[in-house]
């Protein structure tokens, strides 16, 4: 995501409507794709980047521009998914996605690298389910959204060494779900 120039946070700040929506439109996808790789789920990831410009919008007026707004953002979004998945723990366990472009017949010559590209997705998604929302955030905001340590830690609002060990713990994980599956 570019970074959004300040004149236009200012903007929807100060309550121009044609401003939030220029900011949704420069953010949503990027918000969107951080709370599909916490939440693991579209229909989640739906509700999460909901939840997060409801957020945005309600405190937009206390930015104060300490950190980018891009900061902010992803720490709103990180956020929310966490607490998402964390409330809806119980509800997710077990629960099948129903993915009607799955099922979407495609021309002859692309479907040997559609079915390839699905069952990798298939398989980051199984492998991402092994981890609890606090280190699957950490390994999305670090290997996905290619942030460093600090800027994780200060994202999540939690010390660098416990971002570390989620890391550790995340990629320990992962290595025994790849050995299994």
């Amino acid at each position: 995501m570019a970074e959004i120039p300040s004149e236009l946070v200012a903007q929807a700040a100060a309550g121009d409507m044609k401003a939030f929506e220029a900011l949704y439109k420069a953010t949503s996808s990027f918000v969107y794709n951080v709370a599909l790789r916490i939440t693991n789920n579209r229909n989640d990831a739906d509700e999460v980047t909901q939840d997060v410009y409801v957020k945005v919008y309600d405190n937009l007026r206390a930015f104060g521009f300490r950190s980018s707004f891009k900061t902010w953002i992803y720490r709103i979004t990180a956020n929310t998914a966490i607490n998402y998945c964390k409330k809806h723990a119980r509800h997710i366990k077990g629960a099948v996605e129903y993915d009607p472009a799955v099922h979407d017949v495609e021309a002859p010559d692309t479907a040997g690298a559609s079915l390839r590209a699905e069952d990798a997705q298939a398989h980051v998604t199984h492998l991402l389910e092994a981890l609890d929302a606090d280190q699957r955030a950490c390994l999305v905001l670090r290997e996905i959204e290619g942030l460093d340590y600090r800027s994780i830690a200060y994202t999540l609002k939690i010390n660098i060494n416990t971002v570390r060990s989620r890391l550790k713990r995340a990629r320990e994980r992962l290595l025994a779900a790849g050995r299994k599956g």
